[in-house]
Order: structure tokens, then sequence, then C-alpha cells
């Protein structure tokens, strides 16, 4: 009619009449139902879909009987269960006569279309042991997982860790930090502690990597000097600050390596080793007391701060002699500008990823060091993509002061190059 605009007959989509089809052949009565009616129907969509490219592959289909233009020829099927996201589905894998068929969706050998291996690295980064994870995905997927097929999953790292322990250093890092945590590794006798070493450094773009992993029995001056050795065979030549706990012999060994770097003790360690001589009921005043002095603005503040710090805790002579014995390593700090202070005096920024390490090493005893290193290197990554290579906060005002320090603007400008 004139004026009369008539709607369109609504056309249903493939979905819709696919969902109409699936409700009026099965009839689910609950989510269950909905469930396990689609999980039904995965096995022969997937075989269907296997024939259609095995159709392709030959050039005929299953029903031509025309003369073809090749001898290859369908050739029955290879039962396989395929482990998904809605539990394990088996079904028919159509093959060739000449085994040229190589399928697409699910190719050959592979049984896994859930990204299983995926969640199952991640739970193992997350420091998930190998039955926890095996609930998980039994709970979750319907299927159970042996400690067998758990350790051939995160096995699949080892060699790109490995890879990533031998990579390629920069010739040049402004800021490195160096320092130890503790784990629990089983031997053929005994459950022992062992040494893990990590180095953390900042490029001269102010930019975070990790430089490695190491393992040893305890930690010790002459692992720290193969250490060191390492990173020089791995490309370092230069280093601008090291800083580092007080291990006798550490800043040696990093010297002989790296002749030019400026060594620091971390503040934090020497404040903690000096609170040990003092009774709880002062631990208060006396990190306020040590903050004027290591905050100080300036070289003399700090000297002065440092006497009224003796005379008040004079009593504590064990508290006094740490401060005294490293008061070159306080005094050095007010060579350099506040903001570069701020980034050297301290091995917080190795200590917070360590205590991000423990997470993953606190709940248990590791087999070996390979399985340490597998959940460490896993656990790295998921650094990395927090950190989003992104530099340090206000780096450009750092990078303007160190250009201005003796010789090491020059040195900088040199391996600026290499960059």
């Amino acid at each position: 009619m004139e004026g009369i605009t008539l709607m369109a007959k609504h056309e249903k989509t493939p979905e819709e009449l696919f969902a109409e089809q699936f409700v009026k052949q099965l009839q689910p009565k609950t989510v269950e139902d909905v469930e396990n009616g689609l999980k039904s129907i995965f096995g022969p969509i997937f075989e269907s879909m296997l024939q259609g490219e095995l159709t392709a592959h030959l050039g005929y289909d299953a029903n031509d009987h025309q003369p073809k233009e090749t001898t290859n020829r369908r050739n029955g099927s290879t039962k396989k269960t395929l482990k998904s996201s809605v539990g394990e589905i088996p079904i028919k894998s159509p093959r060739d006569r000449d085994g040229t068929f190589e399928p697409v969706l699910v190719p050959k050998r592979k049984t896994d279309i859930s990204g299983l291996e995926q969640k199952v690295l991640a739970m193992y980064g997350k420091g998930m042991s190998q039955r926890d994870i095996a609930d998980i995905i039994d709970d979750i997927y319907g299927f159970r997982l042996s400690p067998q097929q758990i350790s051939i999953i995160t096995d699949s790292v080892i060699e790109e860790m490995t890879k990533w322990q031998e990579r390629a250093l920069k010739k040049m890092y402004t800021f490195m930090f160096d320092d130890c945590l503790y784990v629990s590794i089983r031997t053929d006798y005994e459950t022992k502690k062992h040494a893990v070493y990590c180095i953390v450094a900042y490029d001269l773009d102010g930019r975070k990597d990790i430089l490695g992993l190491w393992i040893d029995e305890s930690e010790n001056k002459h692992q720290w000097l193969q250490i060191f050795d390492e990173l020089k065979r791995r490309g370092v030549e230069d280093v601008a600050f090291i800083s580092m706990d007080g291990l006798p012999g550490l800043e040696e060994g990093a010297k002989t390596i790296f002749p030019k770097a400026v060594v620091q003790r971390c503040i934090v360690h020497l404040v903690r080793n000096s609170i040990k001589y003092i009774p709880s009921k002062h631990y208060k005043e006396f990190t306020a007391n040590l903050k004027l002095i290591y905050q100080a603005p300036n070289k003399k503040v700090a000297l002065l701060e440092f006497e009224k710090f003796k005379e008040r805790w004079t009593e504590y002579p064990g508290a006094i002699k740490v401060w005294d014995s490293n008061w070159k390593h306080v005094e050095q700090l007010y060579n350099y500008t506040d903001a570069i202070r701020r980034v050297m005096y301290t091995t917080n920024t190795i200590e917070s990823i360590n205590s991000s390490f423990r997470k993953v090493t606190k709940k248990g005893t590791f087999p070996d060091e390979t399985a340490v290193l597998k959940v460490l290197y896993l656990r790295v990554l998921e650094l990395y993509d927090k950190w989003q290579d992104k530099a340090y906060r206000n780096w450009p005002i750092i990078r303007n002061q160190l250009i201005l320090i003796d010789d090491l603007g020059e040195r900088i400008e040199y391996y600026e190059k290499f960059e």
C-alpha cells in the first residue's frame, strides 16, 4: 500500500539456525546438557573440517567416481583424542595413501587444541606444584595430566631459557645490581639450600634488564668473579656503578673485571647489619638517625650527622663499627647528584625482583637446578611483560647528570654508538 513501508522479514543468521537445530535435536534441559551437547558435536565438526582439508589436498570429493589426475587416494583414518577447553574429544583424522596429507586444523601428532601448554606454563611460572596443576586441569577440563606430561610441557622452555642465558649483552650499563636468594634443592641424600645469583642492570636508555641467573651451593666471591667474567664474555665492556652487599672480596672481584666501575655498598644492607646490635625498642630512633646521614643534602652535613650518630649510640659499638668500616661507601655518594644517589645507594631494584622470585620458590623443594631455573625464567618473562621496556623514571634528568661526571660522559658518548 502506498505510503506504508512493510518491515522486511527477518532472515535468521547461520548461528540462529544452528541453535534451533541444536535445541530441536538434542533437547537440552540444563546448562550441563548444553555443555555436553556442544562437546558431542565438536568431534564431528573437526572430522568434517579435516575431510574438507583432505579433499582440497587430493583435488576431488569422496564420492567422485570420475577419472582422477592423481593416484593418491583416501586411506581410512587414525583415531586420536584431542584435549580441548571442553574436555577430551575423540576424533578420526583422515589419511591419504601417499602420506603427503598434512592437516592444518589439527596437525599430525598434535593432541592439545586448548592452549593447555601455555596454561600449564603460566601455572608453573606462578610456583604451583605439579600435583596442583594436575588437579586444576582435571577440575576444569575433565582429564588428568601426569607429572611426566607436565614435566615435558615445562621442559619446552629449556631451549629458549638457554638462549636467554647465553644471549649477547649490551656493551655498557649505567647501573648494575647484584644479589642472591636461596632455594631448597633435593640431592641424592639431603635437601640443601642453594644460592641463586641474579644481576639486574639499566642500560644507557634507562631500561631495566635481568642479565642472568646462576646457581651454586653458596654465595662466594669466586662464583661472583666467574659471573662477572661471563658478563664480559657476553659483551659487557663497561659499567658505571655496581651496587652490592658486603660479601668479602666481592668488590675486588667486580673491580677486577670492570676496573672503571664505582662499587657501592647497599645502604639498606648496612642498616640491616647495624640494627642487629640495637634493642628493638630503639629501632625507630636508630633508623631515623641513620636517614639523617645517608639522606643528607651534602657531604658536610652527612659528616656532621655521622658524628652526632656516634655520640648518641656509643653504648652500641657493634652498630657504629658497621658504619665506620663502610664510611667510604657512604661518603662517595656525595660525589654525585641526589637523582643519581637515589639509584645507586640501594639494591632495592634487585630485591624487589628477588621478592617476586621468592613467591614462586617458597612453596617447596625443587628436584634439581633445572627445575629452579625453569620456574624463575617463566617469572622473568612475566616481569618483562610488566615492565614493558619502559625507562627508569626521570631518566633524561639522570642521563644528563651522568654525562657531566669526569670521564663517564666520554665513556657514555663512546658506547652510544653501539646502541
